[in-house]
This record gives structure tokens, C-alpha cells and sequence, in this order.
């Protein structure tokens, strides 16, 4: 993971890059001496003429993460990086998600990212590849997000407006300030879209307080209060191919035909202490709870099937947990020391029922009604070493103990209650390198694991309870990577990576609609992650990333027998490019991207190629400053201007083949926001 590197070890080092942090690996400390693949995002960055609807807008230009699903808001987004949560059907796997430093992830690992205000956001930052040994159950990477508090706005308050094609239409009010020992910030907004394709409208109401309040002796208090609400979000389902070519607007027939979507109620209420008086380091405790209430009827059966399936889905769900981190820098044998110590514990809880639906939409029996809960426990510590001014040591380990357990409440005459519980410790050691002024090399090894969730714990024989042949994957992640300013105006950053993972968690093909999960004996990643970023002038700055990875089984025998030994990893592509140039002129912004996503397959078996596709976005903004401190912005922006076919995402392993679903052949959309 990322170093925690000593006040004293710095004020040797001639590496720093000017007024900038990265504090999502839990230490603030300069991005040039993180040992691990890392970006930070702004906020000018996330807001300047963007939608603020989805995490893929702000983090695209981040080497080694591939989006999809940007479009279909009842399956959510789909995230993954070096090739961790491509199989998540829904939700986001693999990944761990903060934001103001409460989880967005659950016990069992599973994250949401539906009530992530991006309206709110200061900064987003980022770490590639395994990341247990500070954050627990993930073998993917770290997403933290940053929320405004006050303190560094320019204005009392905005208000924004955009509309745009296929009904999209966004409102969005914020306001904060500082006041004495008071920092607070306040947003809202609410999105409503038709949708490109039938069977997708979403109707979304977000909501976003923060407030800090200092105390004597450098102490102080944060209360976040966050909501979401999403009375309808439809899902059009996949297409098969031919559907794709004979109307790729239309949805699945089952999808309209049962009434497809999923409706949510989310509400977080969380507090973080922070203590930096007390003791001779800082001390930070949070706690949270979090209440998600949830309904989904799912996109099949077809209305041909002529039986009935467990397809609709609820649950009410509590979530909260509590935790402990301390930080301090000491000497040890005349060598600057910083550590960091913690512990945390989070729990879930679900009260989860699916229900059987017949093909012409009509609400059976029950087949589960079961309470599933998840408790995660862990303990870490990491500590940076400067053994000499220009080269760092970094050891770190954790403990982590997840229990599963579901209590069976169905009926039936079966039960399939039951518990699992994993003991997981997870270890990386890191070196580095500042061989230069404003040059770094590091080199890291890591281990990681990931659990299944619940929903991949599903039985492929039927009812509820656990497959208990499911086992959690284990990865061993090896990097070196290179960072720095080539020139006074050239910053690069450079990743080698080669992960393996034993008994990797991947969608089983069953002949069924609903997904089902297996492991697979042992998978390889292995690729090169490139970012620059060039300030060409002081009005153009051009920036590009290009990620290349290879993705395969390597020993794989599913459970019908079929071997996949050596075949790529469905959905995920071989490569991804992006370049961006931003332009401006007084107050005057032009922005145009261009990004190219390499081919996928969306099988185990490589049978069915999904095409490569180039999408280039434009937009163009002018700001209008008043003398007494008002501002009125507008822009217009153009998404897939030249009109790219592609699927927006893959539905991997559909038994039916319906693999496919289209994105939008272009989406346009004007706004305007006043700030006072």
C-alpha cells in the first residue's frame, strides 16, 4: 500500500509537487512518494462542465480503471481496475469506496455509489491495485471521496440548471461558509431522464450536509448527514445481437414486460473525531449508520419461459460500525519512523425476501425470506522508515475476521440457515526512491483478499443459504512504478503490474437467468498503466493516459467440466487510451476528450467478441464575473459526438445471450449556474 513517510525523512527529500496531498491511503502525504499507483481529482476537476451524475465523468482520465453502466441507474455503475469488479452484475466488487471517510462498502464487499453527491465533492482520490492491508476486503483499489465543508468555497451559494436529450434534466443547489469555529456545507440536487432506450427512465433526489466544529487544543467534530432517494429507476435488460441490429433502443421483452427497475430510500448519519492534542500524534474515531431500504423487480423471466422465477428482490438493511486509527512519527535507531495504528468493525444486516414472478408480471410465493448478516473486524498497522534521505522502507500488516451468517425465516420445511466466518491476514512490503529532484521510483509487493458477497453466495440449488463450496480469493500483487516532472512542465506516472489470484470469483453460465458464482483455480493480470499530463501554455494543458493489461485464466475447469484455461477474463478490454485538451482563454473554457476502449469478450469461453469503440466529447463554457462578487456560468457539452455505436455495458455470461446493452449515439445538453 502507500507510505507513510516521516516530517523529519521530507525535509531531506528535494520531491515535493506544490500544494498537493493524497490522504486516501488514511496519511496525507505527497504524491510523489506514494509507493503505489495513485490520482487525485479536484474539485474544478469534477465540476467544469461536466454532468456530475456518475463517478466515470471525473475519473476517466485516470489510468487503469474501465467504467461501464453509465447509463442503466437500476443496475448501477459498474467499476473495475486491473480487471477487479468487471464481474459484478450489479454494484461495485472489489473495490473499496469512502467517502468523508465513512464506508460505501459493505462487510460482505459489496460497495454502492448511488448516494455519491458529486455536486458536494472537493476531491476524489484513488489507489490501484490490492489494498487490504489498510481497508480490509478488497482486492481491487481504493475510491475516497472528499465532501466541500465550507472552508474553501468562494461563495455563500450556486445554483445550477442543465437539460439535455432523451428528457435529462438536472437541478443542483449548494452553499456553505466558515464562521468562528464553524465549517459548513450543504447540497442537493435532483435528476430526471427518459432515457435513450426504453424502459430506463430514473427519477433521483440527492442530499449532502456536512458540518465541523473546532474545539480547543487542535480538536474537532464533523457531523455528515447524506440521503438518496430513487422512487423509479427502470432497467431495459440486455439485447441479444440481433435485437441490437434490428432496434438498439428497444428494451428486453421481459424487461418490459415484468416492469423492470428498482426503487431505494438511503440515509447515512455519521460523526469523526479528531484529536491531534491529546497525545503526541493525532488521534481519529468515526462512527455511522446507514439504513438502505430497497426493491427490484429483475429483467427476466422472458414472457415465453412459461415458468416462474424468483426475480423480485427486497430487503431492509442496516449497516454501521465504528473505528480507531491513531498516527504518530518517532526515532528508532536514528532513523525517522512514522506509523499508523487502527481498528474497526462494521456490520450488516439484511432482511432480505425474493419472490417468484410468472411471465406475465404476476407476484407469486416467496422462495427466500432470510436475515443475512455480516460482520467485519480488523486490525492494522503500517510504518514508513526513512533509512536515508532520498530512500524509504514501508511495512505493513492487518487481520481481518468476516462472519457471515443467515437465519432462514421461510416456511417451507427446509432450512438453510447457516454461518461462514474467514480469518484473513493481508501483508505488503514497499521500497522507495527519490533518485532525483522531483523523480521517484518505488517498487511494492502485496497480498489481498475478497470475500464472496451475499449475492454470490446464492445457492445454485435453490432456496436460500450459502453455496458452500465458494471460497474467498486470495491475490499476491507485485508493482513498480515510476513518478515525477520530466520537465517543468511534463508530469508522468508509470505502473508495471503483474497480480495473481487463487480461486477468483467469476460468474457461472448455467443455463439460467439469474447469475450464479464459482471459483476459478487460479487467474493472471498483468499490464502497464501510463498518465501526463503537459501545461503547454498558461491557457492549454493537455493531458492523456493509456492503460494495456492482459487478463486470463490460468487454471480454470468450470463446473460442467468445460476448461477455459488461458482465455481472457470476460469484460474486460486489452486496452484503454484517453487524451484530453483543456483550453482556456479569460473566462473562457473549451474542452474536447477522446477515448478508445479495446474489444471484450463477454463469455468464459471467448466466443462472443464485443467491438472496440472511440468516443470523442466536446464541451464549451464562459463565466461572466459581476464587481460585487456574483458569477453566471453556462456551457454546453456533447457527449459521443460523432455518433459511436457501442454497448455501454456487457451482461457477462447471459445464458440467453442477451450480453448487449447500447448507449446513446450522442447526448447534448446546455447549463447554467449562478453563484453569489
Amino acid at each position: 500500500m502507500c507510505c507513510l513517510v516521516s516530517a523529519s525523512a521530507l525535509a531531506e527529500r528535494p520531491v515535493t509537487l506544490d500544494g498537493i496531498e493524497v490522504s486516501a491511503p488514511r496519511m496525507e502525504r505527497d504524491p510523489l512518494v506514494t509507493p503505489a499507483a495513485s490520482d487525485r481529482v479536484d474539485r474544478e476537476q469534477v465540476r467544469r462542465g461536466h454532468e456530475r451524475v456518475q463517478l466515470e465523468e471525473s475519473l476517466n482520465r485516470t489510468p487503469g480503471f474501465f467504467f461501464q453502466n453509465r447509463y442503466n441507474f437500476a443496475q448501477n455503475q459498474r467499476i473495475s481496475t486491473r480487471g477487479f469488479g468487471a464481474r459484478a452484475p450489479f454494484g461495485v466488487r472489489g473495490i473499496r469506496i469512502r467517502v468523508d471517510g465513512f464506508p460505501e462498502t459493505l462487510p460482505d464487499g459489496q460497495s454502492q455509489v448511488d448516494m455519491i453527491d458529486l455536486d458536494s465533492v472537493s476531491r476524489i482520490e484513488t489507489i490501484r491495485g490490492p489494498s487490504s492491508v489498510l481497508y480490509g476486503n478488497a482486492t481491487g483499489g481504493v475510491i475516497d471521496v472528499t465532501t466541500m465543508d465550507g472552508a474553501e468555497r468562494e461563495s455563500l451559494a450556486d445554483a445550477s440548471v442543465e437539460f439535455g436529450r432523451h428528457g435529462y434534466r438536472k437541478f443542483a443547489l449548494s452553499g456553505g461558509d466558515s464562521d468562528g469555529p464553524w465549517r459548513y456545507h450543504a447540497s442537493g440536487s435532483q435528476l430526471t431522464f427518459d432515457g435513450y432506450r426504453d424502459q430506463s427512465e430514473v427519477r433521483k433526489t440527492l442530499a449532502n450536509l456536512k458540518a465541523t466544529r473546532e474545539f480547543a487544543g487542535e480538536r474537532e467534530l464533523t457531523t455528515v448527514l447524506s440521503a438518496v432517494e430513487l422512487p423509479l429507476a427502470e432497467d431495459p435488460g440486455g439485447l441479444t445481437a440481433e435485437e441490437v441490429a434490428s432496434d438498439r433502443r428497444q428494451a428486453a421483452p421481459a424487461a418490459e414486460a415484468l416492469g423492470a427497475g428498482q426503487e431505494v430510500r438511503q440515509q447515512r448519519l455519521g460523526f469523526t473525531w479528531e484529536d491531534a492534542s491529546s497525545l503526541s500524534g493525532e488521534l481519529t474515531a468515526r462512527f455511522f449508520y446507514t439504513n438502505r431500504d430497497f426493491w427490484q423487480q429483475l429483467p427476466f423471466p422472458a414472457p415465453d419461459a412459461g415458468v416462474e422465477l424468483d426475480s423480485q428482490i427486497e430487503f431492509d438493511r442496516d449497516f454501521f460500525g465504528t473505528g480507531v486509527e491513531y498516527r504518530d512519527g518517532a526515532m528508532l535507531a536514528a532513523l525517522p519512523v512514522d506509523y499508523i495504528v487502527g481498528a474497526e468493525i462494521d456490520r450488516q444486516i439484511d432482511d432480505r425476501v425474493r419472490r417468484n414472478v410468472s411471465p406475465d408480471g404476476e407476484v407469486g410465493e416467496r422462495t427466500v425470506d432470510e436475515r443475512q448478516q455480516a460482520t467485519a473486524a480488523g486490525v492494522f498497522a503500517q510504518t514508513d522508515i526513512g533509512l536515508a534521505p532520498t530512500v524509504d522502507l514501508t511495512l505493513g500488516a492487518r487481520l481481518d475476521r468476516v462472519r457471515f451468517r443467515i437465519e432462514d425465516d421461510l416456511t417451507d420445511g427446509e432450512d438453510f440457515s447457516g454461518k461462514q466466518r474467514f480469518t484473513e491476514p493481508s501483508q505488503m512490503v514497499a521500497l522507495g526512491w527519490s533518485w532525483a529532484e522531483q523523480q521517484r521510483l518505488y517498487a511494492t509487493v502485496g497480498t489481498a483478499f475478497e470475500t464472496p458477497t451475499f449475492t454470490e453466495f446464492a445457492n445454485p440449488e435453490g432456496g436460500g443459504g450459502f453455496n458452500e463450496d465458494l471460497e474467498p480469493a486470495f491475490a499476491v500483487n507485485r508493482e513498480v512504478g515510476a513518478r515525477g516532472r520530466a520537465t517543468p512542465r511534463l508530469n508522468y506516472d508509470v505502473a508495471v503490474f503483474s497480480v495473481r489470484v487463487r480461486d477468483e470469483i467469476v460468474v457461472k453460465d448455467d443455463g439460467e437467468q439469474r447469475d450464479f458464482f464459482e471459483n476459478a483455480a487460479e487467474t493472471r493480470r498483468e499490464g502497464v498503466e501510463f498518465g501526463l499530463q503537459h501545461f503547454t501554455t498558461e491557457s492549454l494543458t493537455l493531458a492523456g493516459s493509456y492503460t494495456w493489461a492482459d487478463y486470463r485464466f490460468r487454471d480454470f475447469t468450470a463446473s460442467d467440466g468445460e476448461r477455459f484455461d488461458d482465455n481472457r477474463l470476460p469484460g474486460l478490454p486489452r486496452d484503454e487510451l484517453f487524451v484530453e485538451a483543456d483550453w482556456r482563454l479569460g473566462d473562457t473554457f473549451f474542452i474536447v476528450d477522446a477515448r478508445h476502449v479495446g474489444g471484450v469478450y463477454a463469455d468464459n469461453a471467448n466466443e462472443v467478441e464485443v467491438d472496440s469503440y472511440n468516443l470523442v466529447n466536446a464541451r464549451v463554457g464562459r463565466q461572466w464575473q459581476a464587481q460585487t462578487g456574483e458569477a453566471l456560468e453556462a456551457w454546453v457539452g456533447i457527449d459521443n459526438l460523432f455518433g459511436e455505436e457501442y454497448a455501454d455495458n456487457v451482461r457477462i455470461n447471459d445464458a440467453n445471450g442477451r450480453f448487449f446493452e447500447p448507449a446513446p449515439e450522442r447526448m447534448a445538453r446546455v447549463g447554467v449556474r449562478a453563484t453569489f
